[in-house]
């Protein structure tokens, strides 16, 4: 993420995120999304044999993150979502562009997004 004076790049703002097809996903009775994250990998098997660490760890999101998951469809920009975000939660979503920034780049880190 390219920043300037604490500023988000447009560019940035402008990337077209989008759910791996290889994540699961589910969305409980209120509406919180929680993916599911195979642990795959030499490493993981080990610390599954010797640890008795999950399979599958459940990565649940708040409630910002469970209203954008679903929208990430590969179309939308930051910008496009910033909006829905604003629409839905009004003010208790700002500051809005830094948050998303945030939480894309969390993602992101992860490997739980794609850019189209």
């Amino acid at each position: 993420m390219k920043k300037k004076d604490n500023v988000i790049s447009a560019n940035y703002l402008e990337k077209i995120p989008m759910r791996p097809e290889e994540i699961g996903w589910s969305t409980d009775e209120k509406g919180i999304v929680t993916l599911d994250i195979e642990n795959t990998g030499v490493m993981n098997r080990i610390a599954q044999k010797l640890f008795h660490k999950p399979k599958v760890t459940h990565v649940h999101l708040d409630a910002t993150g469970s209203f954008v998951w679903p929208l990430l469809d590969g179309k939308k920009n930051i910008i496009e979502l910033g909006e829905l975000v604003k629409e839905q939660f009004g003010e208790e979503a700002e500051p809005l562009y830094p948050r998303l920034a945030k939480f894309f780049q969390i993602l992101d880190s992860y490997h739980f997004l794609k850019w189209q």
